[in-house]
């Protein structure tokens, strides 16, 4: 079922779901299914599993030399994706990501995941790798999310690469990313809206927020979606501190600013034991005041490490 149909059929009541990371090259699936086990018992209707691009790696040659090796370092969406829908009977949202692929292997995973009967895809642009300053496209690939979501769109009008005809349609719900504190690279929230209500009009189904820890910015993010005509429904991303580092790596990495108030209760922490219990009573609290206001589903980014998440649900569900 599609993440739209979901919704709608909650009719008003907030939904639970959450995001995981695929397990490291060489360990097993049995790492997802005991990070998926604890939340079960709230229902989920659909789990999100993330897409990495690939890395880079330096391996010394037998002439002294260095050659670089391109490897991926979390493989296996598609599969972890059938595994989900296989074992807990529910939807699976896989992340479909422009970096590292060209447009040829998207087709080819987008093709799979139809085979596979899975309807739910998030696009996004995706991430730059570490060792390069700023994000580089496959030269064959997408540069944008919106060339992207174009591809999933054509997919749907059973328009594939290389044929002259139709062919039959694939029937992807499609959510996109946005951003309640604006997308780093952006000069402006103005403008961060401006090409997220293009990829709304083009067909973008729904929106799913980057982490937030201020719901006044979620709110604002709403109220600024709606004035500009963006009417679909938009899910906010939720990330509970565990580790007093933090307060320091997660604004870095995602651009996020941490109220004044959170930073004041993680300073008075000791160790992680402490910032830990911080964390979830605020994500708790955040919880709370937005189901209070009526958002259709709180959606939890776990890393893979599901008994906080399973203590903050146990608290609203």
């Amino acid at each position: 079922m599609k993440v739209i149909e979901h919704i709608k059929n909650a009719k008003g009541k907030t939904l639970f779901s959450f995001e995981i990371l695929p397990p490291v090259k060489g360990e097993s699936v049995q790492n997802i299914f005991d990070a998926i086990d604890p939340l079960m018992e709230f229902k989920p209707p659909f789990i999100d599993v993330t897409y990495h691009r690939e890395e880079y790696m330096y391996k010394k040659r037998e002439n002294g030399l260095l050659e670089r090796v391109t490897t991926r370092k979390r493989p296996g969406t598609v599969g972890i994706c059938a595994a989900i829908m296989n074992k807990y009977h529910v939807d699976a949202v896989p992340h479909i990501i422009c970096g590292g692929f060209n447009k040829e292997e998207t087709e080819n995973a987008l093709i799979d995941l139809d085979f596979l009967g899975i309807d739910n895809v998030l696009v996004l642009r995706g991430d730059a790798i570490k060792s390069e300053g700023r994000f580089v496209p496959d030269p064959a690939g997408h540069s944008y999310a919106s060339e992207l979501l174009q591809q999933v769109l054509e997919l749907n009008e059973g328009r594939y690469m290389h044929e002259e005809v139709k062919r039959n349609p694939t029937n992807f719900c499609i959510g996109v990313a946005g951003y309640p504190e604006k997308h780093f690279e952006a000069p402006s929230l103005k403008s961060d809206l401006k090409y997220l209500k293009k990829k709304v009009d083009m067909g973008a189904d729904y929106i799913v927020t980057q982490m937030f820890f201020d719901n006044k910015k979620y709110f604002d993010f709403v109220d600024r979606c709606r004035q500009n005509g963006i009417d679909v429904p938009i899910i906010p991303g939720i990330k509970p501190i565990t580790t007093l580092n933090h307060m320091n790596i997660l604004p870095s990495i995602f651009h996020v600013d941490l109220p004044d108030d959170l930073v004041d209760e993680l300073d008075k922490c000791k160790d992680n034991a402490q910032a830990r219990e911080v964390g979830i009573a605020w994500a708790i609290q955040q919880s709370k005041e937005l189901m209070e206001a009526g958002v259709p589903v709180l959606h939890y980014y776990t890393m893979s490490k599901s008994q906080v998440v399973k203590r903050i649900a146990e608290a609203l569900f």
